[in-house]
């Protein structure tokens, strides 16, 4: 069985190998950032012309408030922060506990916080204060041993010919892409160390994804691209503002978060409340994310002279506080190792401990663990050492939290220590020699088009399965739609490369000649995210007009605009239930439902090939209902094909046997062996795994 202690990540699928470049084994382990939103909007501070500006952030004024481009350059002639310490900057992210920093070189409006030479609408040039404030953080991060890295627009409302969109998911020009792949060269070559670029908004084409982050690899290959470039190109996730999935990923990834949510930066009238409600909140937001693998990135406003608003510099001044008390639970942990989240908080893992976080404690102050197979030699207080009362019996082991322990800043923190590596149980172990898409743990990543344009995706299965002996072998079941792809099983940890090709022909156990495909009907294209939401047919039925064009298995272009989706709805009927085969025409993103179930969620960006798919349809007997959304970003128009004339068979792929650990439960996954990015959904969700 596989340990699946705090040193073994493969589920998680961030794992290191000597001498690689990506993913920075730094960046993944820091945990805790310091974001900062510092701007001309900053000398605004959401207020236009003696009245606040109470719609959108206010580090968008420009655009909420519709100041003429004209005026709000003319700001920066009074941009002039006398109060801009960049030591002290540092120092009191130094202070918080966090280990890196992102600073915001160019945000929307345009206004670059560094000297560059490819516009004058610079704080160097275009302000009194004439100086390159981020070539002095930089400096500064150096000296006191943080990580330095960039925030950096993808659009510019100053660029010419670029106007101001309430949705920010514009197109790139090619002159403006140019401009784009400038700044950033010189960004990434006047600046020092970057640990990581955190791109923003904008609606790239795949080649200008492509060649901003091979601009940024080639320069500095360590430095972490943020998924928000698009076209899942990015080296770790970004979830959205202030987002706190409820799920493991299994890429490197990270949640953004602002003091307050109405905001990003400085705000002269936001009402801020309790600080030490607000302290308690944000390190309950840190756990919660460090818990679940990822790295908390919480910004901070200053104003515009460059002073650090005071209710956020002693909110993070508490939270270093209370991280030198607990940051052994915080800093190079993996995430929860056990399959489920726990009731009364969270966990992190490192090495042979565990930490709880517990919040809310039991009314027998018992804290219980099920499914740990290893020895627990202590508990104690992380705070000061203090011993707990430990009782362990088989897999079970509980914790004693005495009366008098009280929560510090909302949590109790105890350290759980094992006498060498310890294993955890899986949740499902599965008594079936079939392994599928349906009885798998998926393993998540996050895709993205553009930031309005993103979705959970999947970029691996894994299993745990009971079965005795010393050897297995793998059979794969695979359909026409996975011909030629390149594989990796992994069976208690060993690898296994496989091409699909080949392999024993099996026919499906179908009866197509029983299945009718019945009324066609079209909801016409309309601008649209493509974020896994799908039409449900019953919502708005007038809506959908009868298409008398379709024809099963011929093609037929739909005329399209940019960012707009079409619907097409099936209805056909099956004699019995079954499994029938369909070839499917792709756009830029294609997602099918039948009967309200997922069955494909995929984009074909980021070097995904863009062929058809050839699918699996698990048809009830009687009336069925299939809905299928083409989601076009820039074209003209999108071509729609269902096929259902496809040959219904199945191919046997019989792989090498492979060695077992000794138990009777082991572990199994799968994915792309060479997948063509981190975040793209791999599809395979008719493959299934036989073990002999």
């Amino acid at each position: 069985m596989l340990l699946r202690g705090c040193l073994v990540i493969l589920l998680l699928g961030v794992q290191f190998a000597f001498g690689q470049q990506k993913p920075n084994p730094d960046w993944v382990n820091q945990k805790f950032s310091m974001f900062i939103h510092w701007g001309l909007y900053s000398e605004l501070g959401g207020v236009w012309k003696g009245q606040p500006v109470r719609s959108g952030y206010s580090e968008q004024i420009q655009s909420f408030a519709k100041i003429p481009k004209a005026e709000y350059e003319a700001v920066a002639k009074e941009f002039d922060p006398e109060k801009w310490n960049a030591d002290s900057v540092v120092a009191l992210a130094k202070a918080a506990g966090m280990k890196s920093i992102v600073f915001t070189s160019k945000h929307h409006d345009g206004f670059c916080m560094y000297h560059s030479k490819y516009t004058k609408y610079n704080i160097v040039d275009a302000t009194p204060f004439k100086r390159d404030v981020m070539k002095e953080l930089s400096d500064a991060c150096l000296r006191q041993g943080v990580k330095f890295a960039v925030y950096y627009s993808l659009i510019d409302w100053n660029f010419p010919g670029n106007g101001i969109t309430p949705h920010n998911a514009d197109a790139i020009s090619k002159e403006h892409h140019a401009f784009s792949m400038h700044q950033v060269e010189e960004i990434m070559t006047n600046y020092g160390p970057i640990s990581e670029i955190w791109f923003d908004m904008g609606s790239l084409s795949g080649q200008q994804s492509k060649e901003l982050y091979d601009l940024v690899s080639r320069l500095q290959p360590q430095c972490m691209v943020s998924g928000r470039l698009g076209n899942d190109r990015g080296d770790f996730a970004v979830m959205a503002d202030n987002a706190y999935p409820d799920y493991k990923i299994g890429v490197p990834w990270q949640t953004p978060a602002s003091f307050f949510d109405e905001t990003w930066s400085y705000r002269s009238w936001q009402e801020r409340g309790s600080l030490d409600k607000k302290i308690d909140e944000k390190l309950r937001s840190l756990v919660k994310v460090v818990s679940r693998g990822g790295n908390f990135l919480l910004n901070i406003g200053p104003r515009g002279d460059g002073s650090v608003v005071e209710f956020e510099r002693d909110a993070l001044l508490a939270m270093g506080k209370w991280m030198k008390r607990y940051g052994e639970g915080i800093y190079n942990t993996t995430a929860n190792p056990f399959d489920h989240a726990v009731k009364w908080g969270d966990i992190t893992c490192k090495g042979s401990n565990l930490y709880l976080f517990v919040e809310k404690i039991p009314a027998n102050r018992e804290i219980i663990l099920n499914g740990l197979i290893g020895k627990a030699k202590k508990a104690s207080l992380l705070v000061d050492g203090k011993a707990l009362n430990l009782k362990q019996d088989g897999q079970s082991v509980s914790v004693n939290i005495p009366g008098d322990v009280k929560p510090d800043r909302g949590m109790i923190v105890v350290k759980l220590e094992f006498a060498g590596a310890f294993r955890v149980v899986p949740d499902q172990i599965l008594e079936t020699s079939e392994l599928s898409a349906v009885n798998a743990i998926p393993v998540y990543a996050y895709s993205s088009m553009d930031y309005y344009s993103s979705f959970r995706s999947t970029v691996g299965f894994s299993w745990h399965f009971r079965k005795s002996g010393k050897t297995i072998t793998p059979i794969i079941v695979y359909t026409a739609g996975e011909q030629g792809k390149e594989l990796r099983l992994v069976i208690d940890g060993k690898e296994q490369d496989v091409t699909l090709v080949g392999g024993e022909v099996q026919k499906l156990n179908n009866h197509p000649e029983g299945i009718t495909w019945g009324k066609v009907y079209m909801f016409d294209p309309q601008e649209e995210r493509f974020n896994g939401t799908i039409l449900d047919p019953k919502v708005n039925a007038a809506a959908w007009r009868l298409w008398d064009d379709f024809k099963p298995g011929k093609a037929l272009n739909i005329p399209m605009q940019e960012k707009q989706s079409v619907h097409i709805l099936h209805e056909l009927t099956s004699d019995r239930e079954q499994d029938v085969l369909v070839e499917l025409g792709v756009a830029d993103g294609v997602q099918v439902a039948l009967n309200g179930k997922d069955v494909l969620l995929r984009t074909y960006v980021g070097g995904v090939p863009r062929t058809n798919e050839v699918i699996k349809l698990h048809l009830k007997k009687g009336n069925n209902q299939l809905v299928v959304k083409l989601h076009n970003r820039y074209g003209t128009e999108v071509t729609y094909l269902m096929n259902p004339n496809v040959k219904q068979e199945e191919y046997k792929l019989r792989l090498k046997s492979m060695k077992l650990y000794s138990g009777e439960i082991h572990d199994c996954s799968l994915g792309m062996a060479h997948p063509a990015n981190k975040n793209s959904d791999m599809g395979l969700r008719d493959i299934r795994v036989e073990l002999e």
